[in-house]
């Protein structure tokens, strides 16, 4: 029983190791090749292993290119976004996950660069395992839309779903990438810029320490209320 176990433990630690060189061959071939089509003969070739290996270890391309773009993302920092999300503070929760998806996409830029950009060039392999993770970024800028609105923090002025749309932009790779890499700002700067923005383009302005009064809106024009601004 005792050498059952041994044999179980070494089989499975060998296909770890397997899917790991596997997994980092197709990161090495982005990098090396980032405008070609991914071929599985070259990361097989790469990995040291049989194409039939990919197809058994991942189940197909597409199963591949999935199991790749979630390993990225938990490698370079998608614990943090989550945390993020579960913060009972929304704005916590906004500054939180723009900074943390700034901070993942500058873990490894060259990665996530070649993968959006193999959105385009290779919609049904990467391209697919990209898309499926935007979906989910989309359903999270819902969500964050909702608390914001729910919570009071939302400006009278922008409803949730133009909430939605400004949260989508401001915490895209492509506004990363631009900040990033298109003015070469350092990351702390980049993940100012977008949490500033996002705050003012949606949100009240925070109370100062102290005032647990929110901000309350502005009169609107032809509204005789006396509705003051805390500055």
């Amino acid at each position: 029983m005792a050498m059952r176990k041994y044999e179980q433990r070494v089989r499975a630690e060998s296909a770890e190791e397997t899917r790991r060189r596997i997994l980092d061959a197709v990161a090495q071939r982005l990098k090396d090749a980032p405008t070609e089509p991914l071929s599985l003969d070259v990361v097989a070739r790469d990995a040291r292993v049989a194409r039939s290996t990919i197809y058994l270890i991942f189940g197909s391309r597409a199963g591949l290119f999935d199991a790749f773009a979630d390993d990225l993302m938990a490698r370079t920092g998608m614990a943090a976004i989550t945390e993020a999300v579960a913060s009972p503070d929304v704005r916590e929760h906004l500054r939180g996950g723009i900074a943390a998806g700034a901070r993942m996409y500058a873990a490894d830029r060259d990665i996530y660069r070649v993968l959006f950009a193999m959105d385009q060039l290779d919609p049904q392999s990467v391209g697919g395992a990209v898309r499926k993770h935007e979906s989910a970024r989309r359903g999270g800028m819902t969500h964050l839309a909702r608390r914001l609105r729910a919570s009071g923090v939302l400006r009278d002025d922008v409803s949730a779903k133009q909430a939605e749309r400004v949260l989508w932009v401001l915490a895209s790779f492509e506004s990363f990438d631009s900040l990033y890499t298109g003015l070469g700002l350092p990351l702390d700067d980049v993940i100012d810029v977008l949490v500033t923005t996002a705050e003012r383009a949606v949100c009240w302005p925070a109370p100062r320490r102290g005032n647990s009064t929110p901000p309350t809106a502005p009169a609107r024009r032809g509204d005789g209320s006396a509705r003051a601004s805390t500055r």
